[in-house]
């Protein structure tokens, strides 16, 4: 009787253990997975257009006199202030015609005096009938022939003094310049067509140049009522992906009829000078807003012949396989959800390949 109940006992304890593993292997059959909830937010919509950067003004340095090239006074690819002294053409032939002109000047002024003079005294005269007006006409037309003489020596001299100062290139705004075409002792020749010698660029403000299309131009208009679209971001293919805020000062009054496109412009301050003329640039330019829009994990996102999809837990904890339209980036990390999703709903972040449609899982939110 005692062997019957021990026997009893432990065929007892064995379903019971049974019984606690069946439980043991359903509870581990459901692997924890880390979830998370879409991100609601107001955010921006933006288009990025393909664009290139250009300095705020470039001028090229020119000698507009010939005479052999004497010195350079600046050290190439540096910045230069304003009124700097870039190169020197040899002055020695200008400084001559100044004087010459200078001394032009004085004898035409000791003329016009004596003949002012002249003419005073026949003035004098001819109240009294000492002179014929004959004699009088003859003064007064030497009087202005004098002053006349005074204004052409004025100019020649002026014309001296300007050539003479075309020997001095200087900045004409704080800028960089380019390194010298010619080397010192080289012959300009500035009579026949001016010669560049270097070109210099203003770039603490540089502008961005892209094109959009006409319709999206309309677009935006209408969409825009209550924000307008003038500020920017303009960005690089660079490793650092440093983004440069912008503001439109210029859109063109017509469309380019072979492209369909409209040309915009937009304002960028280079306070470090990194932005530099030609660069190519990419320009996004927001077009529209959406309130309470659902952001999620970008790496959450998978792809396939259909498209985009994502693994959402249902009421019951399984997985279901989702496709979804997307949109642009936030903050790098975060993707904007068209449509496919609702706000309440969980998803799979982190771990697609160990998830399956169907699937049981123990959701851990994040």
């Amino acid at each position: 009787m005692k062997w019957f109940k021990f026997c009893l006992l432990c065929f007892a304890c064995s379903i019971f253990t049974g019984c606690n593993d069946n439980l043991l292997s359903g509870y581990e059959a459901m692997p924890p997975i880390t979830v998370a909830k879409p991100v609601v937010r107001d955010i921006t919509l933006s288009k990025s257009y393909p664009g290139y950067v250009s300095a705020q003004n470039s001028v090229n340095l020119v000698a507009r006199v010939s005479g052999y090239l004497e010195d350079s006074f600046y050290d190439a690819g540096s910045k230069v202030e304003k009124g700097k002294l870039l190169f020197l053409i040899e002055p020695t032939q200008y400084q001559d015609e100044v004087l010459s002109a200078e001394s032009s000047l004085e004898n035409a002024i000791a003329k016009r005096d004596y003949a002012q003079n002249n003419y005073t005294r026949m003035k004098e005269a001819s109240a009294s009938n000492a002179i014929s007006e004959i004699d009088l006409i003859e003064a007064k037309s030497q009087l202005v022939a004098a002053e006349a003489d005074v204004k052409n020596a004025e100019a020649s001299l002026s014309l001296a003094k300007t050539n003479l100062s075309y020997c001095y290139v200087k900045a004409p705004f704080r800028g960089r310049v380019t390194i010298g075409t010619l080397s010192n002792g080289n012959y300009v020749n500035g009579s026949a067509s001016p010669v560049v010698l270097a070109t210099i660029f203003q770039e603490d403000l540089m502008y961005a140049y892209f094109n959009i299309e006409d319709n999206q131009y309309l677009k935006m208009l209408w969409d825009n009522k209550q924000m307008p679209f003038d500020s920017v971001e303009v960005f690089f293919d660079s490793p650092t992906r440093r983004v440069y805020k912008g503001k439109i000062d210029y859109i063109a009054p017509n469309i380019d009829l072979s492209m369909g496109t409209l040309r915009l412009r937009a304002e960028i301050k280079n306070h470090n000078g990194e932005l530099k003329d030609g660069m190519f640039a990419n320009v996004m330019l927001p077009y529209t807003k959406r309130d309470n829009a659902l952001l999620i994990d970008d790496a959450s996102i998978g792809f396939d012949q259909l498209g985009s999809f994502i693994y959402v837990i249902n009421d019951s904890s399984e997985v279901e396989y989702r496709h979804i339209t997307v949109g642009e980036v936030f903050d790098d990390t975060l993707r904007y959800v068209v449509s496919g999703l609702d706000k309440g709903e969980m998803y799979v972040s982190k771990a697609l390949l160990k998830v399956r449609d169907g699937m049981k899982v123990n959701p851990v939110l994040k």
